[in-house]
């Protein structure tokens, strides 16, 4: 399928409202089922792609949702019983950078539990492949130099966004670069950012909601909507910055764009790693090492 082409959807047993269905079909178009299921896979090929026949909709997207808030509230109270008060972990601040880092580890972990166990027990499918994470054709390049073009692509990518964004300029203090002030904070962040969040979100943005989606307005619209809710919900740490999170929203226009035509997540997520290694590597070599902190 083109992207920019809606899908057929007539005749897919993921429009049938039959879980038990879309789970079959499910399993049946992955790649790393057996020989045996593949070929039945063939027989029964649907029009829509295989990394769109998922056997959740918008309900579940808006359960996610809900899901969201419930887990960040018992998280505020499970900080307020050792004494921290909520605005502690929902400001960006110097003095309080690595509660708020420590919290948003903490609620991106809880999601994808909760996203774990609904594959798991309300589906009884795989999480991982189930959620787009297949294996990335590499054709004949061997599987290590396949993986790492991706994520010296994502490196490039990142300098050429890191150039708009000097041009574009900001008068704004972004909110993002007081958690840089503190040593400590700033390790924990770093770590995080080419760790927990390349998976978290991508798991999230383009594994969950991407082919719900892409199902409904098709895949060229998904990949705008997509990348743009992933730039807005970024929004906070850049606040005030509005050529910044004009940029981050392209970034993730191009992030699900590249989810789209390679039919995995794993592509996104390599080029997620890459674009968020070379700030970081910056940061560590204008800090020496984050022994000399600038201001």
């Amino acid at each position: 399928m083109k992207l920019g082409d809606k899908s057929p959807l007539a005749s897919d047993p993921t429009q049938s409202g039959d879980p038990q269905a879309i789970s079959n079909s499910v399993s049946q178009s992955d790649p790393l089922a057996a020989p045996e299921e593949s070929a039945s896979a063939t027989v029964s090929a649907s029009p829509l792609p295989d990394d769109l026949r998922v056997p959740w909709g918008w309900g579940n997207l808006l359960l996610f949702v809900f899901m969201y808030f419930v887990l960040g509230f018992f998280l505020v109270l499970g900080f307020a019983a050792f004494g921290v008060r909520p605005k502690d972990i929902q400001t960006y601040s110097a003095n309080n950078g690595l509660l708020l880092v420590l919290s948003q580890a903490l609620l991106s972990l809880a999601l994808l539990g909760y996203l774990a166990a609904e594959m798991r027990y309300h589906f009884g499918l795989p999480f991982w492949r189930t959620n787009g994470w297949r294996p990335l054709e590499t054709h004949r390049t061997r599987r290590n130099f396949g993986y790492g073009r991706y994520i010296l692509g994502g490196f490039l990518f990142s300098i050429l966004i890191q150039l708009a964004s000097a041009a574009v300029g900001t008068r704004a203090k972004l909110p993002i670069e007081d958690l840089f002030q503190d040593r400590r904070t700033a390790l924990l962040l770093m770590l995080m950012a080419i760790t927990v969040a390349p998976v978290v979100e991508e798991t999230i943005f383009r594994g969950y909601f991407y082919p719900v989606i892409a199902r409904t307005f098709g895949v060229g619209s998904s990949i705008l909507i997509t990348g743009t809710l992933f730039g807005v919900l970024h929004a906070p740490q850049l606040w005030g910055g509005w050529g910044q999170i004009a940029l981050l929203i392209v970034v993730g226009i191009f992030f699900t764009y590249l989810r789209a035509k390679t039919g995995t997540v794993v592509a996104s997520y390599l080029l997620h790693v890459g674009y968020n290694a070379l700030p970081l590597l910056a940061f560590l070599i204008a800090s020496h090492g984050l022994h000399k902190i600038p201001r």
